[in-house]
């Protein structure tokens, strides 16, 4: 990660919610939308980095049979663990992307306001390792904040270019709003199979 562990320590220092995650509308808002937007009702087994408190995880372990989560920040870290002490098939490690990437195939990575914290050379790599881990069906769901963040390598829009660029995947949706970007691309074309209702 191309910014220091200090950047997100101080954010944590003296709030456990330093994105307000939890309280504004315009987080819950994007995480629902999030949500509704997975074309798959349930996952086999998801990663997602960055997952910061776990207000996403949580959501994300209702879908899923196994859910993997990591964060930089050891506060993150705690944070994430308690939000997700129910959820019996959640592990939540410590990392830093891109060098610790965990093992295993996924059929969903979750790539949510982490890009921009990386540079391009660095977000590359993620992009190679999310194509690398991903099952034959798999999706990744990216979002990300489309206005400048002081101190960051890149911006949304930047992150976004590079995996349109870059992912030889197939674009399921791309949903944009002033503030934000959210995009989902699979292995396989998206068929919606109308057998069942055509009589």
């Amino acid at each position: 990660m191309s910014l220091d562990a200090c950047y997100f320590a101080d954010l944590y220092k003296n709030d456990d919610d330093p994105w307000a995650f939890r309280t504004r509308w315009y987080e819950r808002r994007k995480r629902e939308l999030l949500l509704a937007s997975l074309p798959r009702q349930h996952y086999a087994r998801i990663f997602e980095p960055a997952c910061a408190n776990g207000e996403l995880s949580a959501a994300l372990g209702e879908r899923c049979a196994e859910l993997w989560c990591q964060d930089l920040d050891p506060t993150a870290v705690t944070l994430a663990r308690k939000r997700l002490l129910k959820v019996a098939h959640a592990r939540v490690d410590q990392g830093r992307l891109p060098g610790d990437w965990p093992s295993g195939r996924f059929d969903l990575i979750v790539l949510s306001e982490i890009g921009y914290y990386l540079d391009p050379t660095q977000w590359l790599q993620v992009i190679e390792q999310s194509l690398a881990s991903l099952g034959d069906d798999g999706g990744v769901l990216a979002c990300h904040w489309l206005h400048p963040i002081d101190g960051c390598p890149q911006t949304g829009r930047q992150v976004h270019t590079l995996l349109a660029r870059h992912l030889p995947l197939y674009p399921v949706f791309r949903h944009e709003e002033a503030d934000f970007l959210l995009e989902y691309w699979t292995c396989q074309p998206n068929v919606i199979d109308l057998s069942e209702t055509c009589a």
